[in-house]
């Protein structure tokens, strides 16, 4: 059996730029991305602690140190410039596996999204 669990996640960063005329995904620096264990074109789901939205999109590349989180196409109308999110991906794993199985957690810095 095969269940899904939390593979990586990206805790409280900040929106740094909203781009709706962008198509779709979310831009992450890809120091984040390194450090959390994420590759462009995975799904992520992302929590908006400012207002609770709930959305799924996938990851493209955002310039190595530039702290860059920015939302595209539509899940731009979901967020604002400020708020703080939660990135997280998920595995699909066998069960006893998934007992053991350690996710990547990384806290950068609220404010400049830099890792600490």
């Amino acid at each position: 059996m095969l269940i899904e669990v939390l593979k990586s996640k990206l805790h409280c960063v900040t929106v740094t730029e909203a781009n709706l005329n962008y198509v779709g995904s979310i831009t992450i620096d890809e120091d984040l991305m390194d450090a959390a264990n994420m590759i462009a074109g995975e799904r992520v789901q992302i929590v908006n602690n400012n207002n609770g939205e709930r959305f799924d999109t996938y990851i493209i590349k955002g310039e190595r140190g530039s702290g860059c989180i920015c939302l595209n196409g539509a899940a731009a109308r979901k967020v604002q410039v400020g708020d703080v999110v939660i990135i997280m991906s998920y595995a699909q794993m066998d069960f006893e596996e998934a007992k053991t199985f350690k996710p990547t957690v990384v806290f950068p810095d609220k404010t400049t999204n830099k890792l600490v």
